[in-house]
């Protein structure tokens, strides 16, 4: 009679549960990597939206054109591109609704969303001073928070 060799019903459920320990660790931080990679996006954002507004305004300067550019974007599918005349970043930013996504809060072309872990930080452009930013408190709500991320 031959004999077989095999794993023992023991052995496999040590296995399992050691694979469950480092399960239950390690979701956690590929969680925590994904909110900050999208912070960061985010961040890199703010800054690019802000640097194409003074871009836009120093060519409008040369030019002899002493105000900001009025709106950010000529509609709610392509984002920061322009007001359809001047324009800011070349190729825009896509909007979308879910985490690390920009969307248009309404019409005007001057108020904004980012979504970061499922809370949507609004963004709002003043089009007489040239500002781009949201409400930055760090001691207040979520978006507060995430806020403060990203633009200090």
């Amino acid at each position: 009679m031959r004999m077989t060799k095999a794993f023992t019903i023991i052995e496999l459920m040590f296995v399992i549960v050691i694979l469950g320990i480092l399960s239950a660790i390690a979701l956690p931080k590929f969680a925590m990597t994904k909110n900050l990679a999208d912070v960061g996006k985010g961040r890199s954002d703010v800054m690019a939206i802000r640097s194409s507004i003074l871009t836009e305004r120093q060519s409008q300067l040369i030019k002899g054109v002493n105000t900001y550019i009025p709106k950010l974007s000529d509609n709610n599918t392509t984002l920061f591109t322009g007001d359809g005349t001047r324009k800011l970043l070349t190729y825009g930013i896509t909007s979308g609704t879910s985490d690390g996504k920009w969307s248009a809060s309404d019409n005007t072309g001057k108020k904004y969303n980012f979504k970061v872990d499922g809370v949507n930080v609004a963004f709002d452009y003043n089009s007489t001073t040239g500002i781009f930013t949201c409400d930055a408190n760090n001691a207040g709500t979520t978006a507060q928070k995430y806020c403060y991320k990203m633009t200090k």
